[in-house]
Parts: structure tokens; C-alpha cells; sequence
């Protein structure tokens, strides 16, 4: 009866990552410098992708993609931190922490899939290079690329419909610096089991498939480069997928070990940290590790520079 007379709260409070003044402009400064270099990075890279016709090949096309899906995620998280580093209440409306959300679902399941399918097309490139023009059509990776973005609209919606079926009544303090499943499941009024079993069978088995195909793609990448005889053979196939196997295990790792850890053993300054790492830092390292290590990359950027000069 407690509930169902409650005021329905529309407005929430997100505790971000400090409650003390004197850190919130030198952070406001280092996330801003952050999120300018990801976001540049990231669409410069695309730019590159696009502009160099000796890129349009299967593997930049899966990148470009993954450098524009990072400078989303981060878009979507890195803009109201900020703000929030600069104002006193750090308030956000329920429909504004609902498309939030969904935007940061869609963006997390997508680079998923992308990176799925990146690691598919490092397999076929060196497990079996002749029939890699053959298997790593246009049409295939337009429908890889179509699909990794109907699997992170179609899971985000999902979430999101069950998310509708929650109230908030109690307390509206998010312990987050953005709205996640989890910290609003903890001050729902409603009953979350149902979310949780919907978060744990759909949302995990996203997480097994993915990294289960990359395991899988890199097993076989990993027998095929041991086979091989000559040293530059060896050196090549490991430049060929060093970058995308670099960024897999950051990305897959921090996701592991946020979500294989119980919640109960992890602190909510963990958890922030944690997703800080994988909604922040990794958008910002891709395009450099992408770059540093992609001879190709470089010398594209080398021309773009010289034709300018």
C-alpha cells in the first residue's frame, strides 16, 4: 500500500566520480582533453578510411566502422559527465537517463558484434588466404555490419522495454556517472527480478557467442602462424591481427571483469571505474592502436599530410 501511494520520481541524481569541488575542474579538464582526442581520433580515422581508396577492403571497413560506434559511445557518456563536473546538482530526467541508455546499449552491443566480425575476418585472412576474396565479399561484410547493428538495436530495445515496466519511488540517487541497468535496478520500487534474468540470459549470451567466436577465430589464427615455417610469415600474420587482438582483450576484459565478478564483491567506486575504463579510455586507445600499428594507416596519413603541405 506503501508503494502504490508513492510519488512516482521523474528525476534522478547521478553521484558521478567525486563529491569533492577542488577535483571537479581539474577532472572536468582531463576528461574534456579526453573526449576531444577520442572523438577527432576516432572520426579522423574514418575520414582516412574513406578518403584512401587502398583501404576500402574488408578489414578498414569493419574499422572505420568500430572507430565511428567508439566515438558514439563516448558521445554518449562523456557530455553529461562533463556537465555534471561543472554544476552543483547533478540531475537527470527519467526520459533522458532512458535514452541514454539505450544509446549506450546499442553502441556497447554493436562494438561487440564488430568486433566479432573483425576477428572472423582476421581468421579467413590468414587461415585460409586464397579463398579470402572469395568468402570476404562486399555483400558479406555490408551484411555483418547491418547485422552487429540490428543485434545492438534489437538488444537495446529489449532492455529498454523492461526498463518501462520499472518505478522509482524510494530514493533517486544513481550511484554512476551515467545511467546503467544495474544501479537502477538497485532503487526500483519494482520488483527487478525479471530484469536481472532478462539482463543475465540475453545480455550473456551476447557475451559467450562474442567472445566465444574471437576465442575460437584466434585459436585457429594461433595453430595456423605456429605451422608456418619462415620467421616473416610468423612476423606478418602477428602485424596482420596484433592491433585487433590488442583491442579485443581490453575491451572483453574489462567487460569480463566487470560482470563475471559478483555485484556484491564490487564497490560502487569499482564499478564506475571499472565501466570508466571501457565507456572512456578504450574509445581513446583504439584509433592509437589501430594507427601505430597499420603500416597502411600510416602511410595513408603520410600522403594526406604531404598532399596539404
Amino acid at each position: 500500500m506503501e508503494k502504490e501511494n508513492a510519488t512516482a520520481l521523474t528525476e534522478f541524481i547521478l553521484v558521478g566520480l567525486t563529491q569533492q569541488p577542488e577535483w571537479k575542474m581539474p577532472l572536468f579538464l582531463v576528461f574534456l582533453l579526453i573526449y576531444l582526442l577520442t572523438v577527432m581520433g576516432n572520426l579522423g580515422l574514418v575520414a582516412i578510411i574513406w578518403r584512401d581508396p587502398h583501404l576500402y577492403s574488408p578489414m578498414y571497413l569493419f574499422l572505420g566502422n568500430l572507430a565511428f560506434v567508439d566515438a558514439w559511445l563516448s558521445t554518449t557518456v562523456t557530455p553529461k559527465m562533463l556537465v555534471n563536473l561543472l554544476t552543483e546538482k547533478n540531475v537527470i530526467s527519467l526520459t533522458e537517463c532512458k535514452i541514454q541508455f539505450f544509446s549506450f546499449v546499442v553502441s556497447v552491443t554493436t562494438e561487440c558484434f564488430l568486433l566479432t566480425a573483425m576477428a572472423y575476418d582476421r581468421y579467413v585472412a590468414i587461415c585460409k588466404p586464397l579463398l579470402y576474396p572469395v568468402i570476404m565479399t562486399n555483400t558479406l561484410c555490408i551484411r555483418l555490419l547491418v547485422l552487429s547493428l540490428i543485434g545492438g538495436f534489437l538488444h537495446s530495445t529489449l532492455h529498454e522495454c523492461f526498463l518501462f515496466r520499472l518505478t522509482f519511488c524510494n530514493s533517486n540517487i544513481i550511484h554512476h556517472f551515467y545511467c546503467d541497468i544495474m544501479p537502477l535496478l538497485k532503487i526500483s520500487c519494482t520488483e527487478p527480478s525479471l530484469n536481472y534474468l532478462i539482463i543475465f540470459i540475453f545480455s550473456g549470451s551476447i557475451q559467450a557467442f562474442t567472445i566465444g567466436t574471437v576465442l575460437a577465430s584466434y585459436t585457429f589464427v594461433l595453430i595456423t602462424i605456429l605451422k608456418k615455417k619462415s620467421a616473416k610469415g610468423i612476423r606478418k600474420a602477428f602485424s596482420t591481427c596484433g592491433a585487433h587482438l590488442l583491442s579485443v582483450s581490453l575491451y572483453f576484459g574489462s567487460l569480463l571483469f566487470m560482470y563475471l565478478l559478483p555485484s556484491s564483491a564490487q564497490s560502487d567506486d569499482q564499478v564506475m571505474m571499472d565501466s570508466l575504463f571501457y565507456t572512456v579510455i578504450i574509445p581513446l586507445l583504439n584509433p592509437i592502436i589501430y594507427s601505430l600499428r597499420n603500416k597502411q594507416v600510416i602511410d595513408s596519413v603520410t600522403k594526406i599530410f604531404k598532399r596539404n603541405i
